[in-house]
């Protein structure tokens, strides 16, 4: 038994106090305290240190024992003993060490997986959700009709060079000849793992049942080490995720982590199994989504890449846009964007080319943040696109299972989503977290709302957050010891909640009338002082019943306090819908933050004018009356 596995299972959440979490991010190890304080949990301290998984050092723990040390300086408790070990305590009592250790992890790439089979549009996608679920970047997606000739897909599979493969196809009983041809393509190609030696390669099995003793028969082979788990699609009409994700989770812990620096040392320290840092962030999300009974929606944006996650009805989806990220990836935002999409977002005069060299600069020096107005307004706009070319690609894969074939009454067609139909509905969409740098470092929040507003096009009413210091992570591995301790964290300290927005879906002309609104008092919040909004759109002083309307082509923002509630009712012009029907009023009720309730009239699908100063006209009427800038 491993040193996790003995650990967890004496582990009594009763008795938790002091627990230390750690997230080993591919270049920064971020530390993080959670103590128990008058029977509620709060996160205290936080501590960080450069990840040290590569050479010259080649130990993930060095880094973890320098940012649990910062979190020993931060909080006068002594975590570390002499031989870098993290200290337990030994009583309630006992003034050093904590109660429990968990830790996530990207470093080193983060689990790099390839996923294979049959159809590239069913079973191969439901291997793709179920790698990306589980926390993985899929390398490529190796389908019997990709259109690749056999040669060139084995060519491919030997670069790859994957963590694990997960292989899948056919139904329960189905037709066995063409994932055992999907198999027999893998195991010539031989595909050698990261971390070489003498390490076996994974391979997780989730296909047609009758077909395992043949694919067993495949792999009978060195070099590999065959699972074999429920298929992911047992019927054309069901999917089945669930055993594959946890089977990843199992070989990323036992096989990968074990195999990379210094992992089966802190495997050897950690009370519960590492997770990889984007599964946790799913799993926290769910269970957000869970408690609340709601739909969620998460962005994770960083240098290289951005991540975008979603429950909806209780179905979880995950996708990684590798090549849209802030720094090591800003060129390609711009060249898949167009240097004009991102200068739409732009309200003041400036030189493209100056531009381009401060795209390329931000490659060369990744860490370099904006120094000037100018360029934070630019970082900005880039971040627009990026974010809004992620979630239309989560948007194209978070969807319906394809290939069903669906009986309907004539009722049912107003209804019920086609099959291949996207699940994320920006009309549902109850909750939107923003993450990542250009997110949660803003240098106000109006900017971080006013980037998730032009880029998502939330529609209805929708609460915007986001991850105070990015402890996600560390919350969803906390979740697999004590999930209730992980929420009320997530509810106090992690989640800093803007404010509510409410937005019109459809198109009119501008200055025509878009809706009234009626905002009723229902929970009292915490003391506000003065009004957020200096429009003429209503008449409000601090949290009280108000009222007032909006033309198409404004947006506002009047108070709500944090903690507050209000009920808001909306009547729509004819048109216009915020989720009862074009030109019906609807009630809903929201939250309140330091935005208070932003009023968005700006139609949607949010069209900006194509006249460089009317366009500018509008940008300036927008960032005055959400104060983006001050």
């Amino acid at each position: 038994m491993s040193g996790a596995a003995k650990n967890q299972s004496s582990l009594n959440k009763d008795t938790l106090e002091i627990v230390v979490a750690t997230d080993c991010g591919s270049t920064t190890t971020k530390a993080i305290m959670l103590e128990k304080k008058d029977g509620h949990w709060r996160q205290t301290f936080r501590g960080e240190a450069p990840t040290t998984v590569e050479e010259p050092l080649a130990d993930v723990t060095m880094g973890v024992t320098n940012a649990v040390m910062e979190l020993q300086e931060l909080s006068g408790r002594r975590l570390i003993d002499d031989d870098g070990k993290i200290i337990r305590r030994t009583s309630r009592s006992d003034p050093i060490g904590c109660d429990a250790y968990v830790s996530t992890s990207s470093a080193g790439g983060g689990l790099q997986m390839m996923v294979a089979g049959v159809v590239k549009e069913m079973t191969a996608e439901s291997a793709k959700r179920a790698a990306l679920g589980a926390g993985a970047i899929v390398m490529d997606t190796i389908a019997g009709n990709d259109r690749r000739k056999p040669h060139e897909q084995i060519q491919r599979i030997r670069e790859l060079r994957p963590d694990m493969v997960l292989i899948s196809g056919g139904t329960d009983g189905g037709d066995q000849r063409k994932v055992v041809e999907i198999a027999e393509l893998i195991a010539p190609a031989k595909p050698r793992p990261r971390f070489g030696g003498e390490y076996q390669l994974p391979l997780i099995y989730a296909g047609n049942r009758e077909a395992v003793a043949a694919i067993r028969k495949v792999f009978d082979a060195p070099g590999f080490d065959l699972s074999v788990v429920d298929n992911l699609r047992p019927t054309l009409e069901r999917e089945n995720l669930g055993p594959a994700r946890e089977k990843i989770h199992d070989v990323f812990l036992e096989h990968v982590m074990a195999h990379a620096p210094g992992y089966e040392r802190l495997i050897s320290w950690s009370d519960a199994p590492i997770m990889p840092t984007p599964g946790a962030v799913g799993d926290i999300l769910q269970d957000i989504a869970k408690r609340r009974g709601i739909n969620a929606v998460c962005v994770d944006i960083g240098g290289a890449t951005t991540d975008v996650f979603s429950v909806y009805d209780g179905v979880f989806n995950r996708t990684v846009s590798a090549n849209l990220g802030m720094s090591y990836s800003i060129s390609n935002v711009c060249a898949e964007a167009g240097m004009d999409n991102v200068l739409r977002w732009v309200h003041v005069d400036m030189d493209e080319r100056e531009l381009r060299n401060r795209v390329k600069n931000k490659m060369v020096r990744p860490t370099t943040i904006p120094q000037t107005l100018e360029a934070l307004i630019f970082e900005q706009a880039v971040a627009r696109e990026a974010l809004r070319l992620a979630f239309v690609q989560h948007r194209s894969f978070a969807t319906n299972l394809k290939g069903v074939q669906q009986q309907r009454t004539v009722g049912d067609v107003f209804t019920q989503q086609d099959a291949g139909a996207s699940l994320v509905d920006r009309m549902r969409m109850d909750l939107l977290v923003a993450s990542g740098g250009v997110l949660s470092h803003a240098p106000r929040l109006e900017q971080t709302a006013a980037m998730l507003l032009d880029s998502f096009e939330p529609e209805g009413f929708t609460e915007l957050a986001k991850d105070s210091i990015f402890m996600m992570p560390h919350l969803g591995v906390f979740a697999s010891v004590h999930a209730q301790a992980a929420l009320e964290v997530v509810e106090k300290d992690c989640l800093i909640v803007l404010g509510s927005a409410v937005s019109a879906k459809g198109q009119g002309k501008i200055s025509k009338p878009c809706f009234a609104w009626t905002m009723k008092i229902t929970k009292a919040g915490d003391a506000q002082q003065g009004t957020l909004s200096n429009n003429s759109v209503g008449t409000q002083h601090k949290d009280s019943d108000a009222s007032g309307a909006l033309l198409c082509g404004d947006i506002a923002q009047v108070a709500l306090s944090p903690g507050a509630e209000a009920d808001i009712e909306v009547r729509p012009e004819r048109g216009f819908d915020f989720g009862a029907g074009p030109g019906k009023t609807i009630t809903r009720k929201v939250r309140g933050g330091p935005l208070g309730v932003i009023f968005d009239a700006r139609g949607r699908p949010l069209a900006l004018p194509t006249d460089l100063s009317e366009r500018r006209a509008c940008l300036n009427k927008w960032i005055k009356a959400l104060r983006v800038y001050g």
